[in-house]
């Protein structure tokens, strides 16, 4: 059995997205094991299919190379065959050299001759969707991207947040860490909770500490509980897997969301849904037609953000109807979740 290392990313969403090469090397015979940074080591503890997770406690965005030869001493023992980087740093693949895996598969990136010793070259605009990317190192066809949450946690957590036995409930995330040009304005989540509310729907506001604001701002104008800060990824994993939708930016929580198979609405603004799309059969996208994106920037260079704030909470309100949110769909997908 060939015993396969995936380098995987440090953003949410692309951690997620990396489970899509585990059904088919697993299919395919392989023992799958991840090398993920602290920021997602947590998830690959719902992915099923792994047969191990090993934590490479390096800082983000620093080389620190005793850390990098300390994990290369550690995967060394385990005899790996290959070595799948998903990421195109030097960072990323300095520790699976270090570790003498004698296949590195990556794609053509930052300074990585000889790093990556089965380098390939990346054609954007055959695999415009970064998951065909990822299986593509794989030579497999990218499987959905699965999580599956942990039903006790999720009940221990429940009753401890008192949500235990509630309503059915829409998560609304308003956070993405890349940037405000892909938050849609915390007025316009505040007014669909309110929509929500009206039909009876608990809203609970997921995030990190981070969100806090936009979290204050929708908890101020309409009824929601405010759990921003309040859980580990996990935890977050767990507690998403309860709720009867979910309303996202294109952010790590939405895809998220889309492995859980929760009812998702996406907003774009800045980026595209070509590249990064939710998954999932009930999942919809919801963006605004501008000749000025995708911009895939940070922040608005125009200073206007029409992509997000034209976006109005009556049309996402409307998504989350067609999912089946206000008409009994909301209590069966919270049953088939549980």
């Amino acid at each position: 059995m060939a015993k396969v290392l995936v380098v995987a990313p440090a953003w949410v969403g692309d951690m997620v997205m990396a489970h899509a090469l585990v059904p088919g090397l697993v299919a395919r015979g392989a023992e799958v094991h991840f090398l993920a940074p602290p920021s997602t080591a947590q998830l690959a503890e719902r992915m099923p299919g792994l047969a191990a997770i090993h934590r490479n406690a390096v800082r983000r965005g620093h080389l620190d190379l005793r850390g990098r030869l300390d994990a290369a001493k550690r995967l060394r023992r385990h005899r790996f065959d290959q070595a799948i980087v998903l990421p195109g740093s030097f960072k990323s693949a300095l520790t699976p050299a270090l570790a003498g895996i004698p296949q590195r598969t990556g794609f053509r990136g930052e300074a990585r001759f000889g790093l990556v010793n089965d380098m390939r070259r990346l054609d954007a605009h055959a695999m415009p969707r970064l998951v065909d990317r990822f299986a593509a190192l794989a030579d497999i066809a990218p499987a959905s991207p699965r999580l599956l949450p942990d039903t006790k946690a999720r009940r221990r957590l429940m009753a401890k947040l008192g949500i235990a036995g509630g309503p059915p409930a829409v998560a609304l995330c308003p956070g993405a860490e890349y940037g405000a040009a892909k938050r849609w304005p915390a007025e316009h989540f505040a007014e669909l909770a309110a929509l929500c509310a009206n039909r009876d729907i608990a809203v609970w506001v997921l995030g990190t500490a981070a969100d806090r604001g936009a979290a204050a701002v929708i908890a101020e104008r309409a009824p929601a509980l405010d759990l921003t800060g309040r859980t580990s990824l996990t935890e977050a994993v767990d507690l998403l897997s309860a709720a009867s939708g979910a309303v996202t930016n294109d952010s790590g929580l939405m895809h998220v969301a889309g492995a859980l198979k929760v009812p998702l609405v996406a907003v774009f603004g800045s980026t595209s849904p070509a590249f990064t799309p939710p998954v999932g059969a009930r999942a919809a996208v919801v963006e605004r037609q501008l000749e000025c994106r995708p911009c895939f920037a940070r922040e608005c260079r125009l200073r206007h953000l029409e992509c997000l704030r034209g976006v109005r909470p009556a049309r996402v309100f409307a998504q989350l109807d067609r999912l089946g949110l206000f008409d009994g769909g909301a209590k069966h997908s919270r049953q088939t979740n549980a």
